[in-house]
């Protein structure tokens, strides 16, 4: 352990002393190459390589080649499961290479060994691949024919004629062999049962069954069970213990557990803090190819967080990173991201715009089952996307867009063809079925039946590959505002298919598909502003829209996670939670993070540590332009939360809040500190004039402004009255010049009239109010006969459900 550290110690030196290489500015007329693979056509019209579904629009870079992206971790991360394989590099023109430690050429493949038979009838002799057996041909050691289930081989091509042969392990390996094969069988149930089901107790089950597993040695089954210890996930916290698994862990090469040994030593969590061991560990992590590590240190670079700020080392990472979650991106543009704070779930219960309450969601399920047309699309468009408060269940999802497109729906019926044209476990793949669906929904004019036959006719899915058929669909849908004809438009413009190549009107067609939040329109306009095609290169612009498509990847499910530990009363789980989703860069983790400890509702961190901790974190916030944050941070100056009283930094903040984010909050604080003269010069006609701008800004403001103008005045009048000499003042008035010789008859009357009015409205308060008659009760309604529905139910139009992208 000590030469281990030691070792991770000098890396740091080393790394520390490497400075960022010098910047190559990209060539602004350079077009990057894009593969193409269509036959048949001129090289400029030419379908460049695409995702799975083919939506993928690829803008000036190398593409990946396909790979299968495994299952979101149950720590929220779904990482490549690459094992000790290098990352794939992504390089572009002018792009500058990262802070990071060199990493080594790839090992050239070695040559199959060919191993040396023991026993048998020809021990010592070397196997034969492949070699025949029952006129079969294997390429390996196999099983097949024995009953132990040990491995052999033959040592001549054909065994059925020379019967030479031996095993290809001793029986020790057999035998450890066939429990690692038990383990992983198990693992793998284990793993279907969390994946599965629903209820808590299985999934505190197969839990303990990891556990288990965990003990004999599994890497998989450990690395869950650690992040389950971490996270409180159907286990018990306990920091320690994962701690623990995870140093065990990152000594056998996880990435997982290298990167959570960053967390671990960013965050200071069962251990003292420590930012270079933490960046130590995130580095070894994402050169095993872990994407939430190229994350972490993505956002580091960009901020300048342990880190000198660089934007193309942060282009970098978050480029490898936006590359994996495009590819698992389909036609719907991805799941919708739960981004809920915190402090306006406690402030407004029930104002959060991105939940959906049980019983609205059960309403709309009792008017989809009565047959309300808009009630089955609503409700098959969140199962399907999943979100709001809603899993995702393709199956419920086909039920919804089934019941809706029998009954001529043609919203309903475009999305089945979308269901048929993707394909999932429970509905199978199917061009032809996706077809027909698209094409009754496009002849009624539906815009996502039309660019989905534009899709057909773009990649050839059970009809001829037509591209001015499919730029006509395509158009015909964005006309209609559809983000996937937008997007295909994008596409088709900036590789020139069935147009002239056009990148203003790619670049025009990416930014309408961005606004309805599409992924791919983010990542297609990361490219272009990162190569700088169509555009002047922007660094930070591309940095940006990398940085919202990687928050858009499976790990992004944490933040609901997150939110329940949070709604069940866990606050330690939910700030664990919270703070690894806060290292990835989410502002809206950050944020909370600082909240739960401005409330000091966890007990993990000492009580003198919550304050500094969250003011950290508030201050991170800020960064990404959150007002609450940025005016949080001016009242921890203001009051010497975290930090001392500094009045001067309180009214910086406050400013910066006003003039970047006109809060109202904000300008009536900077009202109050010019009335006190606290960080700024005292000024009364300044204080005002906040106070006026904090009353514009916001309605809510104009109560609490009317009080402060209030008090405002009276002080003011107060030092007028100071300044002024009354004795003087009062010798130099006469009253008989002033007012007529008979001022004090006019005073009494005065003063009569107003004692009368008073004495008059006593006694009327004095007098008994007359109660009105009780109302006799109505007799009930007659019930209505069964046979006849409830037409006012019927009637009533259901609430549009939004769509989600």
């Amino acid at each position: 352990m000590k030469t281990t550290r030691t070792c991770q110690l000098l890396i740091v030196v080393i790394f520390l002393s490497m400075g960022t290489a010098a910047d190559l500015p990209a060539e602004e007329n350079e077009v990057p190459d894009v593969k193409q693979n269509t036959e048949g056509e001129e090289e400029e019209e030419q379908v460049p390589p695409l995702g799975p579904l083919g939506e993928r629009v690829v803008a000036g870079q190398s593409v990946y080649s396909q790979e299968e992206t495994p299952a979101p971790e149950e720590a929220g991360q779904a990482q490549g499961e690459q094992g000790h394989e290098e990352p794939q590099e992504f390089v572009v023109v002018g792009e500058e290479k990262e802070d990071l430690p060199d990493q080594p050429p790839p090992p050239k493949p070695k040559p199959k060994e060919i191993p040396v038979v023991i026993g048998g009838t020809a021990a010592g002799e070397p196997c034969v691949f492949p070699f025949l057996f029952l006129g079969k041909e294997y390429a390996d050691c196999t099983t097949e024919g024995r009953r132990d289930g040990r491995l052999w081989c033959a040592t001549t091509y054909d065994y059925d004629r020379d019967k030479k042969w031996g095993f290809c392990e001793t029986e020790e390996q057999a035998e450890e062999r066939r429990q690692a094969e038990e383990m992983e069988e198990q693992y793998q149930s284990a793993v279907r049962m969390i994946n599965t089901t629903n209820r808590r107790s299985q999934k505190r089950e197969a839990y303990e069954r990891l556990l288990k597993i965990s003990g004999k040695g599994h890497t998989k089954a450990s690395e869950k069970v650690a992040y389950a210890m971490l996270f409180g996930d159907y286990m018990a916290q306990n920091v320690t213990k994962a701690k623990d698994l995870f140093e065990k862990l990152a000594l056998e090469g996880s990435p997982k557990a290298q990167m959570a040994l960053g967390f671990l030593y960013a965050a200071g969590l069962g251990v003292n803090s420590s930012q270079a061991k933490a960046l130590v560990y995130y580095t070894f992590g994402a050169l095993g190819g872990n994407l939430v590590a190229h994350m972490i240190l993505g956002y580091r670079y960009w901020g300048g967080v342990g880190v000198p700020q660089s934007c193309e080392s942060a282009l970098t990472h978050y480029r490898l990173v936006a590359n994996h979650v495009a590819n698992d991106v389909s036609l719907t543009g991805g799941s919708a991201v739960q981004r809920i704070r915190l402090l306006d779930e406690v402030e407004n219960p029930g104002s959060t715009s991105s939940m959906l309450e049980e019983d609205l969601i059960q309403y709309y399920q009792f008017l989809a089952e009565k047959g309300d047309i808009q009630a089955q699309v609503g409700l098959g468009q969140l199962h399907l996307n999943g979100g709001r408060g809603v899993e995702q269940n393709h199956q419920r999802a086909y039920e919804y867009f089934n019941q809706a497109a029998n009954a001529g729906n043609t919203h309903a019926m475009a999305f089945l063809g979308k269901m048929y044209s993707e394909g999932s476990e429970f509905v199978p793949q199917n061009n032809e079925t996706a077809l027909q669906y698209f094409k009754k929904a496009s002849e009624l004019g539906n815009p996502v039946g039309q660019s989905g036959l534009g899709m057909a006719y773009l990649y050839g899915r059970g009809v001829p590959v037509n591209y001015e058929l499919a730029l006509k669909y395509f158009q015909k849908a964005a006309e209609q505002g559809w983000v996937d004809g937008q997007l295909q438009l994008g596409f088709m413009y900036y590789n020139g298919i069935g147009v002239k190549r056009d990148y203003k009107q790619a670049l025009k067609y990416f930014n309408l598909a961005s606004q309805a939040g599409h992924i791919l329109a983010y990542y297609n306009l990361a490219q272009m502003h990162a190569t700088g095609t169509g555009v002047m290169r922007s660094c930070h612009t591309a940095v940006e829209l990398f940085k919202n498509v990687c928050e858009r990847g499976r790990w992004s499910e944490r933040l609901m996670t997150a939110y329940g530990s949070f709604k069940d009363g866990d606050m330690d789980a939910a700030l664990v939670q919270y703070l690894l989703l806060a290292e990835q860069g989410y502002e809206v983790a950050q944020s909370n993070v600082a909240f739960i400890l401005d409330q000091k509702g966890s007990r993990i961190f000492s009580e003198n540590e919550t304050y500094p901790r969250a003011l950290l974190h508030w201050t991170r916030a800020a960064a990404q332009g959150y007002t609450v944050a940025r005016i949080k941070l001016g009242d921890y100056h203001f009051y010497g939360y975290g930090t001392d009283v500094d009045y001067e930094t309180a009214v910086i903040h406050y400013r910066l809040a006003s003039e970047q984010q006109n809060s109202a909050q904000a300008m009536f604080n900077l009202g109050y500190m010019h009335e006190k003269g606290l960080g700024i010069k005292q000024d009364i006609h300044l204080a005002k004039r906040f106070y006026d701008m904090a009353a514009e800004a916001s309605p809510d403001a104009q109560v609490p402004v009317f009080l402060a103008l209030c008090k405002l005045g009276f002080i003011y009048a107060l030092q007028y009255l100071q300044d002024l000499n009354l004795k003087e003042a009062v010798s130099q008035v006469d009253l008989d010049q002033l007012l007529g010789p008979e001022w004090d008859l006019y005073l009494m009357t005065v003063i009569a009239l107003l004692l009368g009015t008073v004495i008059a409205y006593r006694q009327r308060q004095h007098q008994a109010p007359l109660r009105p008659p009780p109302v006799p009760p109505r007799p009930a309604a007659p019930a209505p006969p069964a046979d006849q529905p409830d037409q006012q139910q019927q009637q009533q139009p259901a609430p549009a459900m939004p769509e989600e992208q």
